[in-house]
Parts: structure tokens; C-alpha cells; sequence
């Protein structure tokens, strides 16, 4: 929201006072209320919440009379056995789903954008947009019906070519790749339309031009389609980062077994564990605050390189 205190009259600067430029713009100031108080509910007030980390909280004698413990829980995640299990397999599929799934959205809304043909592009974007409203449990069984080796198509083509069929969801070799190709077949067309938006804030001249110079397609992407969304990709690269450590629990924990277990079991799993079945609310508590500080130093950090190799930054 633009803030112009200065207002020009009779051929002179005069300084708007705050109060007459809060009254003169109040229609949007309204407006942001329901913002304002969803984040004070939702968002500030559950940080309040954060304080039983340090607690050995008991639920029926709640947060002002449960004893304080300091940092126990968060000596107790760093001294677990599996702890170095956990957080590298955080690490590990973060780093692919950065890696696969962030690029895709991006990917697509290029390719979508090159399509002429109004109709076929409805059609296509309908498609991709599709299984971002579909539970993790559909998607599982859309994956297993695939990969299953009793009756999955791509097992039952690799029997018709005289191999041996493979147990992909059992099989440790297997298991990450198909979470994070899971995560960008659900998510990747939905993701492209903030690119989309971007692509189309781009002025049509700047394209006009470009194919006057003679540019080819893939000249008129990198000159004027990937500076025009270099901004969002920035941003949103920028805020992924800041979630690092949050793979979500539905997608890993629906495609868990014990056979990969080593290999998929993650902090979020881990916390629903512990949380839900066992009760250790606060243990669950420091771990998603060691989140919390992990994802923000890291938001902060990656903040101050982007804004140094390219200029854009979230602040």
C-alpha cells in the first residue's frame, strides 16, 4: 500500500499528517481488519502456546501450574538415537522436493504459456489442476494401483518383458522418489498459476519487440518471460526455503511401511508419533520450536543472498 504523506498544493509540498491520510484512505484500512485479526488469532496468540517446550506439561493442570523443565526436551530430540535418522531424511527429501518439485510449476507455466490454442490450453490447465483436490489417501491409491506387484500396469509391463517385478513401496531405493513424484503430480499444476499470473503481467510490447530484434522463442523466455517472473520465483523460493523442515505429515505417513521405514521416517512423523499416540506434548512442542528457528534463520539468511545476487528480496 502506497504511503504518500506528501500532498502537492499550490505548487508546494505539505506533510499529510497521519490521521488525515488514515481517515482519507479508511476504506482499505477497513478492509485490512479481517487480515489483521485472523493473524492475531490463528497466528500470534498459538505462539503463546510455544512456552510449553520448557514445561513438563500435564494437560489437566494446564500451562500456569505445569513445572518448568528448561531445555530437557530439546536435550532429550538432540540425545534420541535415531535423532541424526530423522533429521537427514528431513534434510534429504526437503533437498529433492527443492530440487524436482520447486522448478515444475515453473516448467509448466512456460510451456502452458506457449500454448496458442485457447481451448486446448483450458483443457490442459483443467487437467494439472485436478489432483491438488484430491486427499493424500486417493493419491496413494492411485500410486499403489500403479506400482503394486500384484496388480500394478507398471509391473505388469515389467513382467511382459520377462523381468522380475519390484516392490517400489517396499524397496528403500524407491521410496523417496516416489514421494516427491507424488508431491509434484499433486501439486505442480496448481502451483503454476501464481507463475502463470506473472507471465501474464508481463507487457505483450516487451515480446512485440522482442520478435521485431528477430528473437526466437527460447531468446524471447530468457530475455523477457524469465526476468518477468524472476520476482515470484525469488519470493517463492525464498519462502520454500523458510519451510525447509516441513514435508507435511499426510504425504510421508500415508506412504510409510516398516520396510522403508529408515529411510522415510521423518521429523513430522516422528512429532505425530510421539504427540498424538504417546502425549508428549511438549517434547512435540520443542520440536516444531527447533523448526521454527531452523526455518527462520535459514529464511533469513537466503533473504540477504538473494537480495545480493539479484535485488529481490521478501524484505
Amino acid at each position: 500500500m502506497a504511503t504518500p504523506h506528501v500532498t502537492l498544493k499550490a505548487g508546494k509540498f505539505r506533510r499529510e499528517s497521519f490521521t488525515r491520510y488514515v481517515s482519507r484512505n479508511h476504506p482499505l484500512y477497513v478492509m485490512l481488519i479481517p487480515c489483521i485479526l485472523f493473524f492475531i488469532v490463528f497466528k500470534y496468540v498459538p505462539i503463546m502456546g510455544s512456552i510449553i517446550a520448557f514445561q513438563d506439561y500435564k494437560i489437566f493442570e494446564g500451562i500456569l501450574k505445569s513445572e518448568w523443565v528448561g531445555f530437557k526436551w530439546f536435550e532429550q530430540l538432540f540425545s534420541y538415537p535415531q535423532f541424526t535418522r530423522l533429521i537427514g531424511n528431513t534434510l534429504l527429501i526437503s533437498f529433492y522436493q527443492l530440487i524436482f518439485s520447486f522448478p515444475a510449476p515453473i516448467i509448466l507455466a512456460v510451456l502452458l504459456n506457449e500454448i496458442r490454442s485457447s481451448g486446448f490450453k483450458r483443457t490442459i490447465q483443467t487437467i494439472v489442476y485436478l489432483p491438488h483436490f484430491l486427499s493424500w489417501t486417493i493419491i496413494f491409491g492411485f500410486v499403489y494401483m500403479l506400482l503394486s506387484p500384484q496388480t500394478g500396469m507398471i509391473n505388469g509391463l515389467i513382467a511382459d518383458m520377462g523381468f522380475e517385478k519390484i516392490h517400489f513401496l517396499q524397496n528403500n531405493e524407491y521410496i523417496r522418489s516416489i514421494i516427491v513424484g507424488s508431491g509434484v503430480w499433486k501439486e505442480m499444476g496448481w502451483s503454476s498459476i501464481i507463475f502463470l499470473a506473472a507471465i501474464a503481467g508481463i507487457n505483450p510490447s516487451l515480446y512485440e519487440a522482442a520478435r521485431i530484434d528477430g528473437a526466437s522463442r527460447w531468446k524471447q523466455f530468457l530475455h523477457v518471460t524469465f526476468p518477468g517472473v524472476l520476482a515470484a520465483v525469488v519470493i517463492l523460493l525464498l519462502l520454500k526455503i523458510g519451510h525447509l523442515l516441513d514435508l507435511g505429515f499426510e504425504q510421508i505417513y500415508i506412504f510409510l511401511t516398516p520396510a522403508n521405514f529408515s529411510v522415510a521416517d521423518v521429523l513430522d512423523t516422528y512429532t505425530y508419533r510421539i504427540g498424538i499416540k504417546n502425549g508428549q506434548y511438549s517434547l512435540t512442542t520443542a520440536i516444531g520450536f527447533f523448526k521454527s528457528i531452523i526455518g527462520f534463520s535459514l529464511l533469513v539468511v537466503a533473504n540477504r543472498m538473494s537480495k545480493w545476487l539479484t535485488g529481490e528480496g521478501l524484505y
